[in-house]
C-alpha cells in the first residue's frame, strides 16, 4: 500500500484551532493544548500507512476515525487522505457539517 499525503481543509485546520485555543483559555495554559494537538496530529499520521483504521460515515467516501472525544472525518483517494474536518463529540450534533 502506497503512503498517502495528508491535506488538511481550511475547516479542518480552523477546527483544530478552535478547539485548542479553547482549552487554551479555560486552562490558561498552552500545556494541555499542546498535547491534545500532538495526540489528534499523531492518530491523522497513522492513516498514512493504515488507511482503513477510521469507519464508514453516512457519506460516501468519508470515513470517521474516533480518538477519544473527537471524530476525524476524512476522504481518501488516490494519493491523498484529505481531512474534513474535526469534530468534538461533546457538542450538539446538529452543529456538524462533514461536507
Amino acid at each position: 500500500m502506497a503512503k498517502r499525503k495528508i491535506n488538511w481543509s481550511r475547516r479542518a485546520s480552523l477546527d483544530l484551532l478552535e478547539i485548542l485555543d479553547y482549552y487554551y483559555k479555560r486552562n490558561g495554559t498552552k500545556t494541555y493544548s499542546k498535547k491534545l494537538s500532538t495526540k489528534l496530529r499523531g492518530t491523522i499520521r497513522l492513516l498514512e500507512k493504515q488507511n482503513d483504521l477510521g469507519v464508514q460515515s453516512d457519506i460516501s467516501n468519508v470515513k470517521n476515525l474516533i480518538e477519544g472525544d473527537y471524530n476525524i472525518f476524512y476522504e481518501i483517494t488516490a494519493t491523498t487522505i484529505d481531512i474534513i474536518t474535526i469534530w468534538d463529540n461533546r457538542q450538539n450534533p446538529e452543529n456538524l457539517h462533514k461536507k
